[in-house]
């Protein structure tokens, strides 16, 4: 999106000439985390527990300069009184550089601490380094915003350091523990993976068609909109692990006394009541958006395509739901991206995915093992979130161009 002198409107009147407290704040709050918790930990082997070590013990004193100088640039930047489009861009480059320099600092760290006559020994990432990698995350939300940059460009940013710090992974942390549990599991992580996207990909399939048929029927009888909103809203305030408890008794019971169902793989446990349930928390954002979407295409519209003689079909397919698509995408994201972390529960009733190893390692007291089943949920979510909302966006600019 090009860069423009216009004068500023709304929120950006209202914090043109002053500080960015959101981003002093981000910065303060990193600042101290590098200088007063402990950055990694270091353990003998997978059973012990670690010792933590702080900054200046893992990355020396020249590299907790290196990692403070983006942070001191950003909160010197912040606390200028105008917030120009420069001194954004500087922010935004420091804190792109920072996430560049983290995982460059564990591989430091790994040289540093751990003995090489201790095969066993394995490095794990301290509090420090998740605390700056939150606000880090938030800053780049912040700055997004301020200057107005597309999803797409930040998810692009983000791809790249993604890639840098699998690149760093790969080659130089095999003693970092998340990465020797990823080596001890990797055959079971890539099935899990896979199950993961399958369930999602088929409950979020299932949610948007029953979704468009519920929202089209609400509108022609409007009289069950109230009902059915109810309804709707009930399911969503269940707690996801009471559905599928709830679920699994007539399930089975269908499973024992019909043999069609038995033969189809319908069980008390297993994928069927976690695709159910997952359906059944996914009615509701896809049923209200693509409501609120077909609702909010004006009447003029409406109105002049009827004047160009079109037939009420045609105004619907070629009129309305063009129209309503930007809407209809918003509906999918959310609903995507709240499937793809409440499939993490169905672990619990055997239905496998990621979530498999979110409750072993709890389980098992590893929180490493916690974080291999974590980390990519919470990547594959900020994808998902991207990439809709980037082709959301792009709809909308489509539209007002037209």
């Amino acid at each position: 999106m090009p860069f423009t002198d216009a004068p500023p409107t709304g929120v950006q009147a209202w914090i043109k000439g002053r500080p960015n407290r959101v981003m002093m704040v981000l910065a303060i709050v990193m600042l101290a985390a590098l200088w007063g918790l402990d950055s990694v930990s270091v353990a003998a082997n997978r059973i012990v527990a670690g010792s933590g070590h702080a900054s200046w013990e893992a990355f020396g004193w020249v590299g907790v300069a290196l990692a403070s100088l983006p942070l001191l640039l950003v909160l010197l930047l912040a606390w200028a009184p105008t917030s120009s489009r420069l001194n954004l861009l500087l922010q935004l480059g420091a804190i792109i550089l920072l996430l560049i320099l983290m995982p460059v600092g564990l591989v430091v760290a790994s040289h540093t601490l751990i003995d090489p006559q201790l095969p066993q020994a394995r490095l794990s990432a301290g509090a420090a380094f998740w605390v700056m990698l939150f606000c880090a995350m938030l800053a780049l939300v912040e700055l997004r915003l301020r200057l107005a940059l597309p999803r797409l460009w930040i998810a692009l940013v983000m791809l790249g350091v993604a890639l840098l710090w699998w690149l760093c992974a790969s080659l130089w942390l095999d003693r970092l523990a998340l990465v020797q549990e990823f080596q001890a599991r990797e055959a079971a992580f890539w099935d899990a993976l896979r199950e993961h996207l399958a369930m999602v990909s088929i409950a979020v399939g299932v949610s948007i068609v029953l979704g468009i048929i519920l929202a089209l029927l609400i509108r022609r009888y409007r009289g069950s909109q109230r009902a059915a909103f109810a309804l709707l809203n009930f399911f969503q305030t269940i707690p996801s692990l009471a559905l599928f408890g709830l679920l699994l008794a007539p399930l089975a019971w269908i499973s024992a006394n019909v043999p069609f169902a038995a033969n189809l793989g319908i069980q008390g446990i297993g994928y069927t009541p976690a695709l159910l349930a997952l359906v059944i928390y996914s009615l509701l954002p896809m049923v209200r958006n693509t409501f609120v979407a077909l609702e909010a295409v004006s009447p003029d519209v409406l109105d002049a395509a009827t004047g160009m003689g079109m037939y009420p079909s045609q105004r619907f397919w070629q009129v309305r739901v063009p129209l309503a698509l930007p809407i209809l995408l918003e509906g999918i994201r959310i609903t995507a991206v709240q499937a793809i972390g409440l499939t993490a529960v169905a672990a619990l009733i055997g239905a496998g995915g990621l979530g498999a190893f979110i409750f072993q390692g709890l389980g098992q007291a590893a929180m490493d093992m916690v974080l291999l089943g974590a980390l990519p949920i919470l990547l594959i979510a900020l994808i998902v979130d991207s990439g809709l909302g980037a082709l959301g966006e792009a709809l909308r600019q489509g539209a007002s161009d037209d």
